[in-house]
């Protein structure tokens, strides 16, 4: 594709009340980017805008595939109201792989976190690429056990805002992590800031690229909860992982399960045959023999302060005055996105 006719793609969806749906009804009511450009007639103010964002993009060596691409996700592009272009800051042939979705909650049981890890290690070193949001607790976990697969291309992060904004914050290493092993992507424009809204739609495209999504643990009214629906109405086979009815993030997926509009997922076995020979770098390096609640807590994924006031009822002032002592001690260790043991 040229420059003028992305130009001319990104021109008709930066106008506003523009998206998707209208979009398409454009292009096949006037036959092509440039005659919609024409009878639009935008102003210089959006004219300059799109090229600002072209040249910001082209810095940051951020890509554009547009959905005519073969780069494009197979899946998303049968997807009802796909997003025309999106944007890619990473391996472009991630795109092209099978891909399962994993989400849950942010704030996930260590538990929940560990199941997670393994099971996109698995997909990872199955040749899949493993779709989230790249938000804390569940999407970590999963970004995180693609990864360790080793390789490239094994994850895919969907932003709700510009592919160059890094959310949360606090994940700011595992995105560099999946700019250079993944892909990081959005339908947002780069520069992006998002808003709530910009979620669902992130869900959105989580539920399109993936063949099959999981949802981990989640509550009732969750974001992922609202993946796992969109992946429902695009016919996607839904798989939730079942967790103790009297904790709140088992009531999503215990209740998918329950109405059967998903399968139990019981672990990798349910895909392909486990290799129960784990290499000891990557085996579960948990212990429970400290008799210290928050230790025990900890393990290889990070778990931040306020998760582990939940897990073990103290208060986050009581838990940092723990984490500080233990960590001088050796114990623990402070990473991205919480501790570690050590």
């Amino acid at each position: 594709m040229n420059e003028t006719d992305l130009f001319n793609r990104l021109l008709i969806l930066r106008t506003p009340k523009i998206g998707p749906v209208k979009y398409n009804d454009l292009i096949q009511k006037f036959g092509g980017a440039d005659n919609v450009v024409a009878m639009l007639t935008p102003d210089d103010s959006i004219r300059d805008c799109v090229l600002r964002e072209m040249e910001y993009a082209h810095k940051l060596n951020i890509h554009y595939i547009c959905d005519d691409m073969v780069e494009y996700p197979a899946m998303l592009r049968k997807m009802k109201n796909h997003p025309p272009v999106i944007s890619v800051r990473g391996n472009i042939k991630t795109l092209t792989k099978n891909a399962i979705g994993i989400v849950g909650t942010r704030h996930a049981t260590v538990a929940g976190m560990e199941f997670t890890f393994d099971l996109a290690r698995q997909f990872a070193e199955h040749d899949f690429a493993v779709v989230s949001g790249m938000a804390m607790g569940t999407d970590t976990a999963a970004h995180r056990g693609a990864l360790n697969a080793g390789g490239n291309s094994q994850t895919i992060a969907v932003l709700a805002g510009g592919v160059d904004n890094v959310w949360p914050l606090e994940n700011e290493s595992l995105y560099w992590e999946i700019v250079a092993r993944g892909a990081v992507i959005s339908e947002m424009p780069v520069g992006f800031s998002p808003k709530a809204q910009n979620f669902v739609q992130r869900n959105h495209l989580i539920a399109g690229i993936a063949e099959q999504l999981i949802l981990g643990e989640a509550d009732m009214k969750s974001g992922s909860m609202t993946t796992a629906r969109f992946a429902i109405e695009s016919n996607r086979t839904v798989w939730a992982i079942p967790s103790h009815p009297s904790d709140s993030r088992a009531a999503g997926p215990n209740s998918l399960i329950k109405s059967g509009v998903a399968k139990l997922c019981n672990g990798a076995s349910d895909f392909f045959a486990v290799n129960k020979n784990i290499p000891d770098g990557v085996k579960n390096e948990k212990k429970f023999d400290s008799e210290n609640p928050i230790l025990d807590a900890l393990g290889t994924i990070p778990v931040s302060e306020s998760v582990l006031s939940e897990i073990v009822k103290k208060t986050i002032s009581e838990i940092k005055s723990v984490l500080v002592v233990m960590e001088l001690q050796g114990l623990v260790r402070k990473v991205d996105g919480g501790y570690i043991r050590a």
